[in-house]
This record gives C-alpha cells, structure tokens and sequence, in this order.
C-alpha cells in the first residue's frame, strides 16, 4: 500500500531544503571570495546564487504557508505577535551583529572575509525569514471573509510577486531600466488596493485593537530599521540582501503599506469600540434575558439576570430588586448594597426629589411610573425606580444606584425599560410554563382518577336465569359522582343499588369511593332494605363532608319468590314497566338522604316498599342527570319523556333500551357538554 505524506512532512521538508539551499549559498559565496583573493577562476556563475537564493525564498513562503494553516484556529492577535516574535528575534540578532562588527572592526578578525560573509548571510536569512512570515500573515488577514474578486486579485498579485524572484535571472539592471520601473509600478498598485481590506480589524474587541496596535507599531518599526539598513545605508558595498532585488523592495512596499493601513484603521475604530462592545453586552444579555426559560432559570435566576445585566448596561454602582409574591414578605435580590443600607436609602428617597418618567404617554398611573430620584446625603446620588409588571399585576421594583448626580441618561432609560419588559415576559413565562406543567399533572392525575372510577364501577353484574340487566354511566366532568352496583346475597336474592353524591368532578368520585366501600361491607351482611339504609347513613355520617350527602335507591330482588324490596334515600323515583298492564309508572316511595339527617332519627324517614314481578316486566333506575337534562331553550328531558320512551321500546332487551333512552336525550340536548352525569341501570324480568 502507498502511503500518501502527510502536510507534516511537507512542513519539515521545506524547511530541511530551505535551510540547505542557504548552507550552499553561503558556501559557494565563501568560495567566489576564496578564489578572487588567489586569482582563481572555478567557473560559479552569479546566477547560481541568485537561483539558489531564489529556490530559498520559495522554500520558507512554502513553510510558513503550511505553518499558517496548520494553525487555523489562531486568532488575529496571536498571529500578528508570531511576526512580532520573529521580528525581534531578527532585529536583536541584527544589533547583536552591529555591535560585534563594531568591536573588532579595528581588528584583524574583522578584516577577515569569510567570516564577515558569514555574518552577513546570517542577516539576509532572518531578515528574509520576517519578511516572508509577514507576507504570509498579511495575506491571512487580506483574505479574512474574502470574496471572489478579492481572491482572484490576490493570486494574482502573489503569482506576479513570485515571478520577480526571478526578475535578476534577465540580466536587467534594476532602476535603470523601464521595465522594473512598470513592474514595481503594477505590484506597488496591487499591493495599495490589496492593503484596503482591513474586515478584521471589525472583529476586534477594545483589548485587543490595543494589542495589536502596539505588535503592528513594533513590526513597522521593524521593517523601517531593515530597509533604512538595507536600502538607504548599506555599510558594505557587498549588502546582505541584494538592493536590486525587484521581489524583495516590492515586499517591502507590501509589508509598509498594510502595516500603516492596519495601524490607521484601527486607531480610527478605537474610539467606537467601547460603544460596539457594550451594545454587544446589551444584546447578548437581552439574549439572556430572551432564553432564560429553554436554559432552565427558574424565577429568581432570572431577576438575578436582570439585575446584573441592568448594572452592567447602565454603569449602575449598586443596585437591588424587590420581589413581591401574594401573601409574603418581599423577597430582596442585593448588588453591592446592604441591607442595612437598603433601609437608610428608602428613607432618604422618601425624603429627596423625585422625577417620574412614564414608560409612555398612554400610562398615567404612579404605580408604572419610572422614577428617577437625587439624593444629596448619600454615597449614591442618583437612584432609578422601576417597577416590574408581571401578568398585569406590579410584581416587583428594581432600584438602580449611581454614586453620580445625573447619573442615568435617557438612552440608560430605554435601555433598562427594554431590560425589564423581556425579563418580565420571562417570568411570566416561566409563570405560565409552571400553570401548563401544573395542568398536566392535574389531567394526568385525573387520568388515573378516572381509571380508579371506572375500576370502581362492576364490570359484571351479578344476575341469574330469571333476569338480564345492563348498566351505563357517562360523567360530567372527567370524573363524577354517579355510583351502581350489584350484590348477590344468596343463591336466589341479589341486590340493585344507584347512588348520585352531591356535587361533581374529583370530590364527589372520592365521595363515591367511600360509598362502595361501606355498601360492599354492609352487603355481607344479608341486611334489609330499611337496615341497610340506616347502617349506611351511619357510616357515612363519620366521613362525609357537612355539606355533601348522598341519594341512593336500594333494591332486593328474590327470584325465587319473585318479589322486590326496596326503599329510596331521596334518590328519583324509579321507572317500573308493568307488562300486564302495558303501563309504564314512578314509584312515588318516601325517603331522606344519606348525610343531611346525621342520628337515630333517620330511621323515621325510611320507608320500605314489597311487590311482586312477573315475566317482560321492566325496572329503570338512573340518576337526577337524565330527567333534568336541558336543551338549548332550557327544557328538561323531564320523567314523561322517560316514561313514554320505556312504552315505547319495552320489547327490547335492557341493552337496546338503554341505547335507545341515551340516544333520545342526547339528540333532545344537542349533544352540549353534559350539566350532570348519565346514569342508568336496565333489568328486565323473564
């Protein structure tokens, strides 16, 4: 398999070749000089340094292209001070040369040749390192959110800079001839329109501009030093960079003309930068306030928010805020005050002139002024008052402090109305959040409310060969009231009872429950019609509420004897269909209430009933939510309703009369929302 190199590699190669092609350079210049000094020829030519010089610069633009975007994630400052680095390694490595050069310039040592080539070539490979590391960090920043344009401009002012690394190949004569003249005319052009892209400078924060004013001043300074040296003073007729280099001087011009521009702009940006930065603040901070719910800030996270964002915007040295919540103590949230000084300072403020600013023309309650007040015996001077309204109640006051007289302006004003109108929003929010999550688990628990009803309700109903009954409920709200049930208490008696508590919804269900669960324990007991009532009624007298109370009818039906016993605690009176005389009648019995008679006495109000039964006759028991159900014009369903639709249909089994009575009240209510549970149980004799 072929392995493929890496941008490593390349990195290190370029680097090992640059390196080596400047070791042959200054090797083969030691040996030019060797061979004037002994009158002899080798036959090196002089474009074999420039070449090799030329293959030098290519190396290291290759190396620190690579190093570049090795470091992608380098922000601009850390790039602009990896020049500065170089650029003073390259200047005290100058002046460290200067210096030596000085010292033994009366010396033999610095008569000597070699070793003054040596120094020299040192210089040209750091000072054409610094130039080729700025080059390659200007062209980075250059093309910061570049566009296509940008782009095909650039590459071709950097292939034009490329190919006069080559220009001394021609054997022209640098700045006595026209053509350098037009060619350094149309680099130094592109190199002047390519210097107006400064976008990053936007992107700097006050810190940094400052930074890198100071790193671009220093690296300007550099390159002033090294073309003053280079170009305006050459201590040597023998330089160390070659004066007539066309690749070089345009680098120069390059490297100045972005260097002052950069310096320009950023000046000039400096003083709007404070500004930029601390609308940024405010934005970011609204952005806060904005997204304070999806972060998961509960209430008073968010007041802490608005507060510090509040100080912060409006250059406030202390501040407080005051939560009301019903029913308690305010809650206070403190910024570099005490509470010690919270007192002292309402005191003062109740004292000291005030100003109100309304939020709008429209609003001329003091309770929604904003309130500026000046206090003059105080380390505060100023103080903002602004009122927080939540769901359009005052649900708080946020107080603003300034150690300045006059220390909060119109634009502070706004600012902070802005601040408090999405905090406020949030809370309310948040407010509203919590009322949803409540109501869910409201529904959920209703859910589960309304599965135990309906476990509470008989699945089955007990019954034998001598009769079929079906049963049927429907609440009002997701839970009710409405109760029926059977219990077999010998082999030939059972017994029928439907309840209806008093009131709806979750109350009357829990009511209900209590219900079944004392009739189930008092069924086990074979009791009487009347007993069963009177223990009933004391039973529940120990659990339900005084104002809830219970109607109930409670049949026994003996197949064997083909009889019925029965008695009504105020419950409505039952239907009963008489097939012999092809009659529907109510049973008009007596009876009080389980609950409003609580003591011995409400024995006297049961009243007891016996009949017989014979084959097709019908019994209707059903709750108060039937007969009084009302239509659009406020008409009952009414018992003659009732008992005309039992007339009707008596020929159907207790399924299909239940369905059929269920459907007539429906389509006589227009199916609205019910006003009371449905309740019916149907039996019919064999």
């Amino acid at each position: 398999m072929k392995l493929k190199p890496t941008p490593k590699f390349y990195l290190r190669a370029s680097l090992v070749i640059g390196v080596l092609l400047w070791l042959v350079k200054t090797l083969l210049e030691g040996l030019v000089i060797f061979a004037e000094s002994s009158d002899v020829d080798l036959g090196i030519s002089r474009n074999t340094t420039v070449i090799l010089e030329a293959f030098f610069f290519i190396s290291f633009i290759i190396y620190y292209r690579l190093r570049i975007q090795k470091a992608e994630s380098s922000n601009f400052v850390d790039l602009i001070w990896r020049v500065f680095a170089i650029g003073l390694v390259t200047t005290i490595t100058a002046l460290v040369i200067d210096l030596f050069n000085g010292q033994i310039a009366d010396s033999k040592l610095g008569e000597d040749p070699y070793l003054g080539k040596l120094l020299l070539s040192i210089d040209e490979a750091l000072i054409s390192l610094f130039l080729i590391s700025t080059f390659t960090v200007w062209k980075k920043l250059i093309l910061y959110q570049k566009s296509k344009r940008l782009v095909i401009w650039w590459n071709i002012y950097e292939v034009t800079i490329m190919a006069s690394i080559f220009f001394n190949l021609t054997g022209l004569v640098l700045q006595e001839h026209l053509v350098f003249e037009l060619l350094y005319g149309a680099i130094t052009i592109m190199a002047l329109l390519l210097s107006a892209n400064l976008k990053w400078v936007a992107y700097l924060n006050f810190k940094q501009k400052w930074k890198s004013i100071l790193l671009i001043l220093l690296i300007t300074i550099y390159l002033f030093y090294f073309f003053m040296t280079v170009y305006v003073s050459p201590a040597t007729e023998t330089t160390f960079i070659d004066i007539k280099s066309l690749f070089v001087i345009s680098l120069f011009t390059f490297l100045m003309f972005y260097s002052l521009f950069s310096l320009l702009v950023i000046l000039f940006n400096l003083p709007t930068s404070s500004v930029f930065e601390k609308k940024m603040e405010e934005a970011i901070n609204f952005q806060r306030l904005s997204q304070s719910i999806q972060q998961g800030e509960n209430e008073t996270q968010i007041f802490d928010i608005l507060l510090s964002s509040s100080m912060s915007a409006v250059y406030a040295d202390a501040g407080w805020i005051e939560i009301i919540r019903d029913g308690q103590e305010p809650e206070i949230r403190t910024r570099n005050v005490s509470r010690v000084n919270i007192s002292t300072l309402r005191a003062q403020i109740a004292q000291s002139k005030q100003r109100s600013i309304l939020k709008s023309p429209l609003e001329r309650s003091s309770e929604t002024d904003r309130v500026l007040v000046t206090i003059r015996k105080s380390n505060f001077r100023s103080v903002l008052i602004i009122p927080m309204e939540i769901q359009g109640t005052i649900s708080g006051y946020m107080y603003l402090l300034n150690e300045l007289s006059d220390g909060f302006n119109k634009e502070m004003i706004n600012i902070i109305n802005t601040f408090v109108s999405q905090a406020s929003i949030s809370v309310e929010n948040f407010r509203l959040l919590g009322e949803a999550l409540e109501n869910e688990r409201y529904k959920e628990e209703l859910n589960i409310a309304k599965s135990v009803q309906r476990a509470l309700l008989p699945e089955k109903l007990e019954h034998d060969e001598h009769f079929e009954i079906h049963g049927f409920t429907q609440a009002a709200a997701e839970v009710g009231g409405d109760y029926y049930d059977t219990f077999k208490l010998s082999d030939h008696k059972f017994a029928v009872v439907i309840g209806d508590v008093s009131g709806k919804g979750t109350s009357a269900a829990f009511h209900m429950s209590q219900m079944k669960g004392i009739f189930q324990s008092l069924a086990q007991l074979n009791l009487s019609a009347k007993d069963f009532l009177v223990n009933a009624n004391n039973a529940l007298s120990q659990c339900l509420e005084k104002t809830s109370f219970i109607t109930l009818s409670y049949f026994i039906i003996d197949t064997e004897k083909r009889t019925l016993e029965f008695s009504r605690a105020g419950h409505c009176p039952t239907l009963y269909y008489c097939k012999e005389e092809s009659e529907a009648r109510f049973f008009q019995n007596k009876g009080l209430g389980l609950g409003i008679l609580r003591n011995e006495k409400y024995q006297n109000f049961v009243e007891v009933n016996h009949m017989t039964f014979e084959k097709d006759d019908i019994l209707v028991l059903y709750t108060d939510g039937i007969s009084e159900a009302a239509n659009d014009e406020q008409e009952e369903f009414g018992y003659e309703r009732l008992r005309n639709l039992l007339q009707q249909n008596y020929h159907y089994d207790p399924v299909m009369i239940q369905k059929i009575i269920i459907g007539k009240l429906y389509e006589f209510c227009g199916n609205k929302d019910l006003n009371d549970d449905y309740t019916m149980v149907v039996i019919k004799f064999k």
